[in-house]
């Protein structure tokens, strides 16, 4: 039986395809998270660059009661509006890289067990961390979560921080009392929270009408 030859490409042009092909698969992955707001401290600005994340917002608002500023005001601290943050790896010898500090990821900088445990909570098995609907959902989730089990109100930014970045049971234990570093974030973010409300008093009459264009 005769053996027909196997058609082969030139070396340069396999490595030609072969870099094509990483390309696309780096600029595919690259659409599939937003990159961060131009305007990351004015609510309007950032929902006018991605009218969706106000609807995605204004639905986990309606779901666990949380307001859109206080959900915006955490994930504008924790990542920065960036959706594959993960905070910086130890070094060793000032050079080394090593492991990272934790397994906080994405828009929330949720924990591996934490985000585990909202899945199952939620039945949202499909959430991932680094789409910015599935993380907000997430922060409203545990800002219930915690008013919940320790009766800190929805609409308290300063007090829901130091939860979130203690843990229900830590705050429950008081771990924040005494750590002003912490305290001065907590502040931070109710600031943020209030600059956030005071802006969308301006424009939420026109994001709500553009809400209601949306198909989801």
């Amino acid at each position: 039986m005769k053996q027909w030859p196997v058609p082969t490409l030139p070396l340069p042009r396999v490595i030609l395809t072969v870099t094509l092909l990483a390309a696309l698969v780096a600029l595919l992955a690259m659409g599939c998270a937003s990159a961060p707001p131009r305007n990351p401290n004015d609510a309007c600005a950032i929902f006018a660059q991605y009218p969706h994340w106000y609807r995605e917002a204004r639905r986990a608002q309606e779901r666990w009661g949380v307001p859109v500023p206080v959900l915006l005001a955490i994930i504008h601290h924790e990542s920065g509006f960036q959706a594959k943050a993960r905070p910086p790896r130890r070094r060793y010898l000032w050079i080394i890289p090593g492991p990272r500090r934790s397994s906080a990821y994405g828009y929330a900088q949720a924990l591996d067990g934490t985000w585990d445990w909202y899945r199952q909570s939620t039945g949202n098995r499909g959430a991932d961390r680094d789409d910015f609907g599935d993380a907000v959902d997430f922060v409203g989730w545990y800002l219930q979560e915690n008013r919940r089990r320790n009766g800190v109100a929805l609409d308290d930014a300063y007090s829901q921080y130091l939860a979130y970045h203690q843990g229900h049971t830590g705050y429950a234990r008081g771990d924040h009392l005494g750590q002003n570093w912490l305290h001065r974030i907590a502040q931070r973010v109710e600031r943020q929270a209030v600059r956030y409300a005071k802006q969308l008093q301006i424009c939420r009459r026109e994001l709500e009408r553009k809400r209601g264009w949306g198909l989801f």
